[in-house]
């Protein structure tokens, strides 16, 4: 295989993979306030995307509008999930949690097909669709910007986290939450904020990706499992780690693609995470956990 088509199964790659990543920045989030893998987070990224198309076609708004309301909508049902699903069960096992994101997440795609069917949907590219040239290879302006807001959504969490306050509480309240609420952080609060913020950034990654890969009711499916094998493969509770993740899995199904063939390309991805897991089972960037005894 020559360069020129190496570089355009890369290209490919990266722009899926950049959606994985912000996927598993949503798993991380969650993760780090509450200790509960939200297996919701792929269907905030389907809102994301099937909102947006129903903003634009239903309502006549522009496509920078659509994209915005719809992201304001998918952190509203964050919300109402923290605050009607995850609340009042606080205090069980983290296990239970799961079992009720999962219930949440099949609910808000069962809805998400009575209102708007089975069909496939999908947005316009936001600044045209005539390929770039590179080396050889085609680069379509819509890729630029999945790869440029994910990265500033990145550089903006990383931001958040590090140095303001509210971040600060949040990565307090992962630690212990017990001590967190002690000195005043209001916990409850702050992981509604971490549901919202996970919904924020699920829909943009949708929304993002809607005009490359189109959008249905049932593709938030396989973006949380794809979105959650990155967070696994860079390292759980790592965001840094979630979002390179998020790319090499992207690389490796791109390839996969290519190399093999397409029918096989998520169970060449999924192999490939096994197999570094059994090497590394804390991923790539993760710590080991240790215990004193």
């Amino acid at each position: 295989m020559d360069f020129p088509s190496l570089l355009q199964f890369a290209i490919s790659g990266l722009t899926v993979g950049a959606t994985y990543g912000l996927t598993a920045l949503g798993f991380t989030i969650i993760f780090n306030t509450t200790g509960v893998i939200n297996f919701a987070q792929g269907e905030f990224v389907m809102l994301g995307g099937m909102m947006s198309v129903f903003a634009m076609r239903a309502l006549g708004l522009p496509e920078p509008a659509a994209v915005a309301l719809a992201v304001v909508a998918a952190v509203a049902v964050g919300a109402l999930v923290e605050r009607l699903a995850i609340r009042p069960v606080s205090g069980r096992p983290a296990i239970d949690l799961v079992i009720i994101t999962i219930g949440v997440s099949i609910l808000i795609r069962g809805l998400a097909m009575l209102v708007w069917g089975k069909d496939t949907f999908a947005l316009p590219p936001f600044s045209g669709n005539t390929p770039i040239p590179l080396f050889g290879a085609a680069l379509m302006p819509q890729s630029l910007w999945v790869l440029g807001i994910s990265l500033c959504l990145l550089a903006a969490l990383k931001y958040f986290f590090s140095a303001t306050l509210t971040g600060k509480a949040m990565l307090a309240c992962s630690f212990d939450p017990k001590a967190a609420s002690l000195v005043g952080i209001g916990v409850r609060r702050m992981v509604l904020l971490s549901f919202m913020i996970s919904a924020f950034v699920g829909a943009v990654g949708g929304a993002i990706l809607a005009p490359l890969t189109m959008t249905s009711y049932d593709v938030g499916v396989l973006l949380g499992l794809k979105g959650f094998a990155a967070c696994i493969l860079g390292g759980l509770g790592n965001p840094f780690g979630a979002a390179v993740g998020g790319l090499i899995l992207g690389v490796l199904e791109s390839l996969g693609a290519g190399l093999v063939s397409s029918a096989y390309k998520d169970a060449l991805a999924f192999v490939i995470l096994l197999a570094l897991l059994f090497v590394r089972p804390q991923g790539l960037f993760g710590r080991a956990d240790s215990k004193r005894v």
